[in-house]
Order: C-alpha cells, then structure tokens, then sequence
C-alpha cells in the first residue's frame, strides 16, 4: 500500500518570541513493514535538512531560531509504501540495549490497579499471548473517548478514569507489558483510517520486543496488531519522548497550536498528481 502524507502543524505567538528552539522527529525511516519514496520537512517554507539518525535509529533534528517569530508553520509530506507484517517490525536496529524500554517514567508507572489488571491475565501461551490479552483487557477497561485526557495525562490516570484516547492506550500497554518484564515503547506515526472515519492527527501505539520474532506492534485502541495502514515515524519510553514535535521558546502569553493530519492511498502511477492535490490544502503563509 502507498500512502501519501501532508502534516502541518502551525505554532502562533501573541508577541514576538525571541528564541525558539524545537526537536522535530518527523522524518520516517525504512523497516520491514516501510519503504519511504519521498518525504520532505519545511518550516516556514524553507527546507529544514539537518535530519540525522538518533540512538534509536531514527531521524531527529534541532531547529532554533533567535530572531522576532509570530509564527511557525512546520509541514512535513511525502509518500511511503506500507506492507502487511502482522505487526511484526523485526529485531531491534537501534544502538540501545532492550532491556532500557523496561524503564518506568512519570507517565507510564504503574498503579496498583494496573498491576491487578496484569495479574488477571491469563498464563501459559507464552509471551505474544499474553501481550494479546494485555491490549485486549485495557480495550476493555478504558474506553475510548476524546477530549477527556491531556497530553499530561498518567497512565495509572487515565487507567483509573476508565477513558481516553490512543496515547493512554498505548501508555498503559507500556506499563503492563513492563510489568510483564517485556521491553516496551511508544509509538508515534500516522493511520490511514477506514473509510468513513475522519483522523486528521497523528496516531500512537506501543511496541513489546517478542522472543524470536521482535519488535511486534499492538494497537489497544483499535484492537488489533499494526498494519499495512500505519505508518511509524519515532519511539521513546512514552508519548513525550516519542512526540514528533516538541519545543521550547521565550515569549509572553499563550502559545496556539493548530495540527492537522491528511492521509491518503496512492494508486499506481498517480502519486504525484495525487501529492500535489494534497499539498493544495490551505496552508497558512507565515507572518515573519
């Protein structure tokens, strides 16, 4: 499957901000499940190409700018071929021992009904098994529900409000699968919806290393296993370290953030007209 991918995100500042800085983890790289054809990253409509492969084996890069900004429109496109792997992303690539996605962080350590909720689980199938019924049983105990849970939402929080969306899913399947002393991280990319569903941001699920097939893919929101539908593009031991966007800057007042997300499938031998389409969207013209 090609997937075609325009994703914008434009940060508004009441007053002039003296120095902006952020951590763009926007670019995606090939594994077993992808294949990038062409993908490109602009801030204000300039080309940012200092993208280089982090610890993890994905592409990171630091933007920083010292001058007056109103305005930051970051837009990051292009096309990808997915296949289907049944959730299995394969061995580890990246330089940093497993055994480091054991670690619990402020977001993901578990509460004491997260660790009866682990204890429940059946036992004897083995560990794919039982990280199966993992995501099923926290489907089954947090509903899904926008708007209810924030970006600094816990996962023993949200587990304890029985609602939220695909980032407490997957942090809460972080804090069992850990508890299971299966290495675990969070992923962020993108999902091509089914038809009929409108998903215009980014997407998250986790990621538990399973012996002798590797990196496998659950998505407890969806209740399934990744597919040929999703599209990574970085980890980390939960949704900040993993965000594809994260920043700092010094500026009076509030900050607006507005995202969107447009996903598309490609056919054959129309990728580029179907881009273009694609980059016809309305796109904010920065103020400076």
């Amino acid at each position: 499957m090609k997937l075609l991918v325009r994703h914008q995100t434009v940060y508004g500042y009441p007053a002039s901000a003296g120095r902006v800085a952020m951590r763009l983890k926007l670019v995606p790289v090939d594994t077993p499940g992808q294949k990038v054809h062409d993908w490109q990253v602009s801030i204000n409509g300039e080309a940012l190409t200092n993208f280089r492969p982090n610890s993890y084996g994905e592409m990171e890069a630091v933007w920083v700018r010292h001058d007056s900004l109103n305005e930051a429109v970051i837009v990051a496109e292009g096309l990808v071929e997915t296949r289907e792997t049944h959730g299995i992303g394969g061995l580890p690539q990246c330089r940093v021992d497993a055994r480091y996605f054991l670690r619990d962080t402020a977001l993901t350590k578990a509460s004491d009904a997260i660790r009866a909720m682990v204890a429940a689980l059946p036992e004897g199938d083995g560990p794919l098994a039982q990280l199966h019924a993992l995501s099923a049983a926290i489907s089954d105990a947090v509903h899904y529900r926008p708007g209810v849970t924030g970006a600094d939402t816990t996962a023993a929080q949200a587990f304890a409000l029985g609602a939220g969306v695909c980032q407490d899913h997957a942090q809460i399947f972080l804090a069992g699968a850990r508890l299971l002393g299966v290495p675990a991280r969070y992923v962020s990319g993108y999902l091509l919806a089914s038809e009929g569903d409108l998903l215009h941001e980014t997407h998250g699920w986790a990621e538990a290393l399973v012996p002798g097939l590797g990196w496998v893919g659950f998505d407890p929101s969806n209740r399934v296993c990744v597919t040929e539908r999703y599209l990574r593009l970085a980890s980390g031991l939960d949704a900040d370290e993993a965000a594809p966007i994260r920043g700092s800057v010094t500026v009076a007042g509030d900050i607006s953030i507005d995202a969107d997300v447009r996903i598309a499938q490609a056919e054959d031998g129309v990728e580029e007209r179907q881009l273009q389409r694609q980059q016809q969207q309305s796109t904010p013209t920065p103020r400076s």
